[in-house]
């Protein structure tokens, strides 16, 4: 999708006006010259782990067809889909939940948020296939999103999640070091959220706590742990994986610019 807009706006566009394709800097390099994925994660001024960067939510490799080979936010990832992938008897459902997932998938989907062009909102938005941008400064961990022009706050400066908050599609999030991993909390979710395409639900008693690890320069893991009693039986933990994205950027994709879907959308 990304080297279909590069051909477009290349008809129009000097090269040197696209950032697309401008270095990164600092990127640790092996002996043939290519980026060494598998060097040391980067530390900051106080050494801490590092996250900035560009992350996507696959390695690149997947079974799945792309006509132009270059589909990179097209292609979904597993928890993208079910985001109970690979947990032995799949997520724990309140059987309210499971009746609903089975209806949102009967339905193709139609009433997701995201089909509406709303927030696809924590945790969804760490297995999104588009692309996004980790900044991380004293006391705070800023986390761009590609999809609308989205961010996320995460406050590491000591300060307690709020205890009445207005209710939010990425919620409130403070975090705290254990080592070199990042634990964040988040709560204050508003209430009929999806957690992935086959309609997991997610409601405004979900509490998340994210451990987030650098394990090195190219890979991110993300441990995701649920505790939403209203939505499941049980609290459940899923792994993450992001990988690190070079000599790129962050492009705009507004869904409601041009929106011309949503009439079309089909459902019993």
């Amino acid at each position: 999708m990304k080297s279909i807009f590069v051909a477009i706006i290349a008809i129009s566009v000097p090269l040197g006006a696209q950032w697309l394709d401008y270095p990164t800097a600092g990127v640790p390099k092996a002996a043939n010259g290519k980026p060494n994925l598998s060097a040391p994660a980067p530390k900051t001024a106080d050494g801490k782990p590092d996250f900035s960067g560009m992350w996507r939510a696959f390695r690149g490799i997947t079974s799945r067809p792309c006509p132009t080979g270059e589909c990179d936010e097209l292609r979904d990832t597993d928890h993208w889909l079910n985001y109970g992938a690979g947990m032995p008897g799949g997520l724990p459902y309140q059987p309210w939940a499971a009746e609903a997932v089975k209806q949102r998938k009967a339905e193709n989907g139609k009433d997701d948020p995201t089909s509406w062009c709303l927030p696809l909102g924590v945790p969804r938005l760490l297995v999104d296939p588009e692309y996004r941008k980790i900044v991380q400064v004293p006391g705070l961990v800023v986390i761009l999103n590609e999809r609308n022009a989205g961010y996320r706050q995460i406050f590491t400066d000591g300060r307690p999640l709020p205890e009445d908050p207005q209710p939010s599609w990425n919620g409130y999030s403070t975090g705290k070091w254990e080592g070199d991993t990042l634990v964040v909390q988040t709560s204050g979710f508003r209430d009929g959220m999806w957690l992935d395409r086959s309609g997991s639900p997610m409601t405004d008693a979900a509490k998340l706590t994210e451990r987030f690890r650098r394990v090195n320069y190219g890979t991110l893991e993300i441990e995701v742990t649920m505790n939403d009693p209203k939505a499941y039986t049980k609290p459940w933990t899923v792994k993450v994986t992001e990988f690190i994205v070079v000599n790129t950027e962050l492009m705009d994709y507004i869904c409601l610019e041009n929106e011309k879907d949503v009439t079309h959308l089909v459902g019993k």
